[in-house]
């Protein structure tokens, strides 16, 4: 058990009291206000982005003809295919099994040593949105890698025939040059209407925890790393397994996944990161009004003269964190048609 708690004898990290928090004097104050205000323009912000790309369309028709043009718009089999042909899609959910397996073993290891508290952190509601993105990633998986088995005889037909046709027009005549390229055009439209199905709910619902989970797990690392870690240091407290594995095991394996998976990135859905952080901080105002307890990281204190500029700070931490994952998959594929121009078949 110290393999996963530390060395007994060095100090561990426990929050301390600063002050009341039920009091009406600890909420009825300038500092308190600001922090509101930071808060509350950033969620409305993030709302007003997201409906005006999620939320928009007239009618199913519209919505319909425009998919393909929307940025966030998805295929069903963007959540189970891997980003290169020659992978199949078992591949991706071996991965994702082990993944789920790896993580949810850590949570369960982490509530035996430490108790259901730990849901009052940050860092285990986001362990934990990632353990269910690689949960309902397998089973998204297992079903890609049955329909990929159980193609029905028409699809597998219409699509060795446009293959066929594409190849009848390789080397056409030169008077044919122009006929033969629009062919290859219409082809490939229709190849991908044909095969390729609009993706459901529960298609968007991972599609959204994944870029959720991209911009939490960037924000939730850099924190521990470059502000909670230097402190603790220098207080000489230890650092366990359990704690370095809660904020290095989950960027790893999301980075993994990113790296195999097809799914795309589109900017906009950073409004669900933010809303995300905002939850977490309103749910934290409510116990803390209700109950006088120890705030879980020391910058969400609002019983600091600073605490409106730290909150400020880690509002604007959300933008290079997300921007950082958005960068990575910008590099995968620059990377990957260069490596693999005829196999990569993800859409920017």
């Amino acid at each position: 058990m110290d393999f996963l708690t530390g060395d007994s004898n060095k100090h561990s990290w426990q929050p301390v009291m600063t002050s009341d928090t039920t009091t009406p004097s600890y909420w009825l104050n300038w500092r308190v206000l600001l922090c509101a205000i930071w808060l509350l323009t950033s969620m409305v912000l993030a709302s007003v982005l997201i409906w005006k790309y999620e939320g928009s369309g007239d009618s199913e028709n519209d919505r319909r003809q425009t998919r393909r043009r929307k940025p966030g718009s998805l295929y069903e089999d963007e959540a189970w295919r891997p980003c290169l042909k020659d992978l199949h899609p078992a591949w991706l959910l071996a991965y994702r099994v082990t993944a789920f397996i790896v993580l949810l073993a850590l949570l369960i290891a982490n509530v035996i040593v430490d108790g259901g508290g730990i849901f009052y952190y940050y860092t285990q509601w986001t362990f934990t949105l990632v353990t269910i993105y690689f949960g309902l990633g397998s089973f998204l998986s297992t079903y890609g890698c049955y329909r990929c088995d159980n193609k029905d005889g028409g699809d597998k037909i219409d699509h060795s025939g446009l293959d066929m046709e594409q190849g009848t027009n390789v080397a056409p005549t030169h008077g044919e040059n122009t006929n033969a390229i629009n062919m290859a055009k219409r082809s490939d439209v229709q190849e991908e209407n044909h095969v390729h199905r609009p993706a459901g709910l529960l298609v968007y619902v991972f599609q959204i925890i994944f870029q959720m989970s991209a911009g939490a797990v960037m924000l939730t690392d850099c924190v521990f790393w470059l502000i909670i870690v230097p402190f603790l240091t220098m207080k000489d407290y230890s650092l366990n397994f359990l704690l370095i594995g809660m904020h290095s095991v989950n960027v790893i394996l999301l980075l993994g996944d990113t790296a195999l998976n097809c799914l795309r990135f589109p900017l906009f859905r950073f409004g669900y990161f933010v809303l995300w952080t905002g939850i977490y901080v309103i749910f934290q105002w409510l116990v803390h009004a209700c109950i006088s307890i120890w705030w879980p990281y020391p910058f969400l204190d609002l019983s600091s003269s600073y605490a409106p500029v730290w909150y400020l700070s880690v509002a604007l931490m959300h933008i290079p964190c997300y921007g950082i994952f958005a960068l990575m998959m910008r590099m995968k594929h620059f990377l990957m048609l260069r490596w693999f121009p005829q196999s990569y078949q993800c859409i920017m």
